[in-house]
């Protein structure tokens, strides 16, 4: 029998508030715990709270957001809420969403519309529920991938008269917005966090290189140790996931379009080769490239029987799923997450969360990482609210500099870091301000600098 879906249900939470729809509101005191627990590892949103008490720099910001909904987002949510700003949520990734964590929220009065495993018309249902509502209009937007950005274009335009920014945290999303603002169709502020040093460094580097294993482990049991990986892409994620598998004693091949991320490759000791070369031989194959058609229905025909095939870019576009949904093959759930897809010879590939992100689908991603991206976006939405006229124009920005330091520091007391304090002299040879900016903005941290003119993708809008 079919389950009924959070939609048709009526749910209230304890206060009898029923704006929001989850799957089960009792499991509320067990998400109110999973939040506390990562909490602990927050400490920039904490500290945050603190400094916010007396003034409240988001009183009479709505925030309409369309992120994962975990533990992290609930504590970057309750964040913005003492900063004086109204939220509404909806999920980014129809597998990512923490159902007690939603419950949580939902009895503690957010407006949340999300539940693992929706389908594609929940989907959007719940960013629709979000944003179309009576007497309550959003005035900021937070994205993650760009989904809740092109629902209001196409849904609610007018909308954006009173939208004064958008910021945006995925590759894909940013992605979005410069074409948007190529074709002179972007109407409002929008905030760039993917590209802040604090998003690519930690967040995309950091997260990746420690979830990668975990969402394996989880769905696969597999042994790292002399498998053959190809990873696809070696930007800040690839590069993650590449020295994660070498230090479990993978051989690791990558692919690559830059030329100056291929060199990086080759000095971190990695084969660099085109996916036809290895497609055979290989084991492991992983996506990380934010493009679309990176491993097609030829790449899928040529693996070996039992290779493991997984994305770890944001959207479910790189492996192209759809080719493998034909009659001649056979599909097989073997676990949640795993597929297998099974041609007539017998030959078999293991296809992990139908080709969707792989660490948020199927595992957790370290919270403290997680800490550094939130504090970077709650910045950025409370620059952006508070900005005056004019200041920022209908583009799309870096965070400034000095925010990115700011963010850094607000996470050294954890590790009980004493940074060194410029002399006056120094300070001045160096021609710099004593409490920084310390580096100019375009310096990138010892990586490729990120050219949005490079980019050649193309979301229709």
């Amino acid at each position: 029998f079919a389950a009924t879906s959070p939609r048709d249900k009526q749910q209230k939470n304890s206060k009898g508030n029923g704006d929001f729809c989850i799957k089960n509101i009792k499991q509320a005191d067990f998400g109110r715990r999973e939040i506390e627990i990562a909490e602990q590892e927050m400490p920039a949103l904490m500290a945050l709270r603190k400094r916010a008490q007396g003034e409240k720099p988001l009183a009479g910001a709505k925030v309409v957001g369309c992120t994962h909904i975990t533990a992290q987002t609930a504590v970057l949510m309750e964040t913005l809420s003492a900063l004086g700003a109204q939220c509404r949520w909806a999920a980014c990734n129809i597998y990512s969403t923490q159902n007690e964590v939603a419950a949580a929220l939902a009895e503690g009065g957010f407006s949340v519309f999300a539940w693992k495993g929706e389908s594609e018309d929940d989907f959007w249902w719940c960013i629709d529920r979000c944003v179309n509502v009576e007497g309550w209009q959003p005035n900021m937007i937070l994205d993650d991938g760009g989904d809740l950005t092109h629902w209001i274009y196409k849904k609610y335009p007018s909308m954006f008269k009173k939208i004064k920014g958008i910021v945006e945290e995925s590759v894909t999303g940013v992605h979005r917005l410069y074409q948007l603002s190529k074709a002179g169709k972007l109407c409002v502020p929008a905030m760039n966090v993917n590209d802040s040093v604090t998003k690519q460094k930690f967040d995309n580097l950091y997260c990746c290189r420690e979830s990668i294993l975990d969402g394996y482990k989880r769905t696969t049991d597999v042994m790292f140790g002399g498998k053959q990986v190809v990873v696809c892409g070696y930007g800040e994620v690839g590069k993650g996931c590449c020295a994660a598998l070498k230090a479990m004693g993978s051989i690791v091949y990558v692919t690559e379009i830059d030329p100056i991320c291929a060199l990086q490759a080759c000095m971190d000791g990695f084969r660099l080769v085109k996916l036809n070369e290895v497609i055979r031989q290989v084991d492991i194959v992983i996506t990380c490239t934010g493009n679309k058609n990176v491993v097609v229905r030829e790449h899928l025909d040529r693996m070996k029987n039992g290779c493991i095939v997984c994305n770890m870019g944001h959207s479910n576009t790189e492996i192209d799923v759809a080719s493998l949904r034909t009659p001649e093959l056979t599909w097989e759930r073997v676990r949640s997450q795993v597929d297998h897809v099974i041609w007539p010879d017998g030959k078999r590939i293991v296809l992990l969360a139908e080709g969707r992100l792989l660490n948020l689908s199927c595992s957790t991603v370290p919270t403290f990482v997680l800490s550094i991206t939130a504090t970077t976006q709650a910045l950025a939405l409370i620059e952006l609210y508070n900005a005056p006229e004019g200041r920022y124009k209908q583009d799309v920005y870096l965070l400034p500099k000095k925010m990115d330091e700011y963010v850094a520091s607000l996470h050294l007391p954890t590790f009980d870091a004493h940074l060194t304090e410029l002399t006056d002299e120094q300070a001045k040879y160096l021609g710099l301000n004593k409490n920084g900016p310390f580096k100019p903005n375009y310096y990138r941290y010892a990586d490729v600098p990120f050219n949005p003119c490079l980019l050649h993708h193309d979301f229709i809008l």
